[in-house]
């Protein structure tokens, strides 16, 4: 019992020894890096939609002024039209009087003059009115396409990740319901697995079972390079109390998730540039740490897995 115990302490003393600041410190660095342009990432999602809520609006107000511009023609139609029907009318009581009066045709004569400038005026109105109308309807046409476009970009992005946590869920079933749950939400799929499943207590040491779980969990991943792997270590709020190199469970977390991502990138058809790991310590529960079973969720690995938004971008900025 004395060498098993001896044996351990040096066993955690040599995986201790593995972990060298300058290795931890390159991994905080390349976290805070790339959990940066993860939020770059979000903050263009985010631009996106109210660029197309504000696409909405405009098409709305363009509708609204086109419609009025319908009506006004129509107005505009119906005086003319009127007009017409006067001066018809007034000559042919200027041919009536014209054999009576000439005092009556100089009066004619000189409704006449009036009318026709009015009529002159009218169409002038109505062919700048044409002319408005044909422009607001190119603009309605153009924010309507562009409307169509946005939405046909984030449909293909939401569809995409419905299809990957279909994959998902296939592929991890055998986990599911044995702390393993994978959801989608706000345009993104969350891959979740309570540490039991993982590593054992206080360690950062993938077990058999778990290994099996992110191997599968790889394989979808190598099937949709283009999604950006945000990794999270989560623990519950009782202090790290063992020796070595790590001093907190912040520190635990991140150790954690990292060994995630060392599983992950065993997998040549995964771009290392996607992954990201990033420990959360006891900071973000999803459970009280007031009983062991909510501390048995918040002891997690989140898997936060985001379609990249190049073209999302890249209309964004065609927008402006």
């Amino acid at each position: 019992m004395i060498k098993k115990s001896v044996f351990t302490i040096l066993t955690m003393a040599v995986l201790a020894s593995c972990v060298s600041p300058k290795i931890y410190k390159d991994l905080e660095a390349k976290y805070a890096e790339l959990k940066k342009e993860n939020r770059d990432l979000n903050e263009d999602y985010e631009i996106l939609l109210k660029s197309k809520a504000q696409a909405e609006y405009d098409f709305k107000q363009t509708k609204k002024a086109y419609d009025d511009a319908i009506a006004e023609r129509n107005k505009l139609q119906a005086d003319f039209e009127a007009a017409q029907a006067n001066l018809e009318a007034l000559k042919s009581s200027y041919s009536a009087l014209e054999k009576n009066s000439s005092r009556a045709i100089a009066s004619n004569s000189e409704k006449n003059r009036s009318l026709l400038v009015e009529l002159e005026a009218k169409e002038q109105a109505l062919s700048a009115e044409i002319t408005r109308l044909e422009r607001l309807k190119k603009e309605l046409e153009d924010r309507s396409n562009r409307v169509a476009e946005l939405e046909g970009v984030i449909a293909a992005k939401d569809a995409a990740m419905t299809s990957l946590k279909d994959a998902l869920s296939s592929a991890l079933t055998d986990f599911e319901g044995k702390g393993l749950t994978v959801e989608q939400k706000d345009g993104k799929v969350y891959v979740s697995m309570e540490n039991k499943l993982l590593f054992n207590s206080g360690s950062w040491a993938v077990g058999s079972d778990g290994r099996k779980v992110v191997e599968q969990l790889s394989t979808v991943l190598g099937q949709n390079p283009e999604i950006a792997v945000l990794i999270e270590g989560h623990t519950d709020n009782v202090p790290y109390k063992a020796n070595g190199p790590l001093k907190s469970n912040w520190d635990l977390s991140t150790k954690r998730a990292t060994s995630i991502v060392n599983i992950l990138r065993e997998n040549k058809a995964i771009n290392p540039e996607s992954l990201t790991a990033a420990g959360r310590g006891e900071f973000a529960p999803i459970a009280s740490n007031d009983s062991p079973k909510g501390r048995a969720k918040n002891r997690r690995i989140e898997v936060i897995l985001t379609p990249k938004l190049d073209e999302l971008t890249r209309l964004l900025h065609e927008d402006h």
